[in-house]
């Protein structure tokens, strides 16, 4: 599993994560991107999109006019530095902080590092299969990945300046009004930069999700329809997955030397299946890890043992790339959604409830890191992607980003196992943690739910297969019905509308303004919900 860095001279011309300025700064930063996510997480039950944040703070600093500093007006130095921030940020509050904090609320305190063990592995894990993955035919450069582009058009404008900068800046205001309204901005945002069809079933999913008691006196939540469409379109994805890993495309269908090299996977079949296969068995060790801390050897018979610890590392890889083929093509991703399916899925067998609250913890810190590194690698395939020549440059640069990724889940890791304890005692807990933990002592209280699940697995399935893989409508679909966000539905099917009849009378010409408005309210709605953290307190 080494990983190594091609360090031809073309490669030495990206910026290194470990010089001295970039290092430095970047902790800092990381351990303040840390700090936010946690605090928001613990007391506003969500996590705000530092990437573009990190992004405008790396701007500034590239500004000051300092020598040692000048350095960071480099847009690839900038890139490396909000990598660090917003992984910092995720990892401290989605796959560390919450995942900890469900045997906490099971009433189990003396569970909680043997599951920090085990998390920390799977968030490294984590961030390598995606490393590893990342412009693969599985998860393309060229998919949406939204929040991706918001952060390098951020970069871009503030390099160039004039009109971009302008037309970001309009934006961005514009999404911190709607969000002082309460108004879930990013869903617009996203839905002017991703792909059409998948937003539009994210949006009748979220309108059926906010709709359907007053329609149908039916809250579908409860009924358990949004897990089983979910199931039946995750089930179709992992297997259209499986199928780019396994099949060989015809030799003779190879582009010709004209093509775009940035247009290309970087990552051919062989190297995706091997990135799964390696994957899987570091989540193997981070799911024996959490079981044998865990003390679930007095729990459980050593086969069931056995059992619990490949079943565990395989809802983390499911989960992990559910949650990523979401967030490539929505930019939300439905982390909790998919962990209270495993929830719901390990209540129906019958696991004990020691080991479903570790194994609801386990696999819930899988997926959030996953989808956040998309988004920062797809902002520097952007920034790499014109760069001559272009496939040594745009490897050393992802790897530099990793580093630098690598480097915030670090000080992430430190802050957790520095501050959880602080958190917890004063009754701060991630809400989603809460729901777990409530749901593994009240069971099932609904009868014949796997009845409803495999019933509503079909139209799932379905869906997911009539849109094909490069669409995932039936993994949208389900997120929609999932996330359940008040007046979403509006802000995508309108920003679809506009997104339509202005490309209608501007032709290409329309994306670029298109992905910067999608980008200023990404970046605006990023900036409210870290303000936030001054208003929570």
């Amino acid at each position: 599993m080494a990983i190594s860095d091609p360090l031809t001279d073309a490669a030495r011309a990206h910026p290194r994560a470990f010089e001295p300025t970039v290092l430095v700064i970047t902790v800092v930063l990381s351990v303040v991107g840390a700090i936010i996510g946690m605090h928001l997480i613990t007391t506003l039950g969500i996590s705000a999109n530092t990437s573009v944040i990190g992004a405008l703070i790396a701007m500034i600093i590239g500004r000051v006019n300092l020598a040692a500093l000048r350095k960071m007006r480099s847009i690839h130095r900038q890139n490396l530095v909000q990598s660090a921030v917003s992984g910092s940020t995720f990892a401290a509050a989605n796959s560390l902080l919450a995942p900890i904090a469900v045997p906490f609320a099971f009433g189990r305190a003396d569970l909680v590092w043997p599951v920090f063990v085990g998390v920390a592995i799977g968030l490294f894990a984590d961030s390598y299969v995606l490393y590893r993955l990342f412009n693969s035919r599985l998860l393309p450069a060229q998919a949406a990945w939204p929040p991706g582009i918001a952060a390098a058009d951020t970069i871009i404008a503030g390099d160039k300046g004039g009109r971009r900068a302008a037309v970001l800046a309009g934006g961005a205001v514009v999404g911190i009004v709607g969000s002082l309204f309460k108004l879930p901005v990013s869903a617009a945002g996203v839905a002017f930069i991703g792909n059409i069809w998948a937003l539009g079933m994210f949006g009748v999913g979220l309108m059926f999700s906010q709709y359907s008691p007053t329609w149908f006196n039916v809250d579908i939540g409860d009924l358990y329809i949004p897990h089983g469409v979910m199931i039946g379109a995750g089930l179709v994805a992992l297997g259209q997955a499986a199928y780019l890993m396994f099949h060989r495309k015809n030799r003779d269908q190879t582009p010709t030397t004209s093509v775009d090299p940035s247009e290309l996977p970087q990552v051919d079949e062989k190297a995706l299946r091997t990135g799964v296969l390696q994957g899987y068995l570091l989540f193997v060790v981070g799911a024996a890890a959490v079981a044998l801390v865990g003390g679930l050897i007095s729990e459980l018979s050593l086969p069931m043992l056995i059992l619990w610890i490949l079943a565990a590392a395989l809802a983390a890889i499911i989960h992990e790339i559910i949650v990523g083929l979401a967030a490539m093509h929505s930019g939300w991703f439905p982390a909790f959604a998919v962990t209270l399916i495993f929830l719901v899925l390990g209540l129906i067998v019958g696991v004990p409830a020691v080991a479903l609250a570790l194994f609801v913890g386990y696999t819930s810190a899988t997926g959030p890191a996953f989808a956040d590194m998309g988004y920062d690698f797809k902002a520097g395939w952007l920034l790499r992607k014109e760069h001559r020549p272009y496939d040594v440059f745009e490897r050393s640069g992802r790897f530099q980003q990793y580093l630098a990724s690598l480097v915030g889940f670090a000080v992430a890791t430190v802050a957790v196992a520095i501050s959880w304890q602080s958190f917890f005692g004063d009754g701060l807990l991630p809400p989603v943690a809460k729901v777990y933990a409530t749901t593994i002592h009240a069971g099932l209280t609904e009868p014949n739910v796997l009845m409803t699940l495999l019933l509503w697995a079909v139209p799932g399935a379905l869906i997911q297969l009539f849109g094909g893989s490069k669409r995932q409508m039936g993994v949208l679909l389900a997120t929609g019905l999932l996330v359940a966000t008040p007046q979403a539905c509006w802000l995508v099917f309108g920003a679809l509308v506009v997104r339509i009849v202005y490309r209608w009378r501007r032709g290409d010409r329309a994306d670029e303004d298109l992905n910067l408005v999608g980008a200023g309210l990404i970046a605006g709605d990023a900036l409210y919900a870290t303000g936030r953290i001054f208003e929570s307190k």
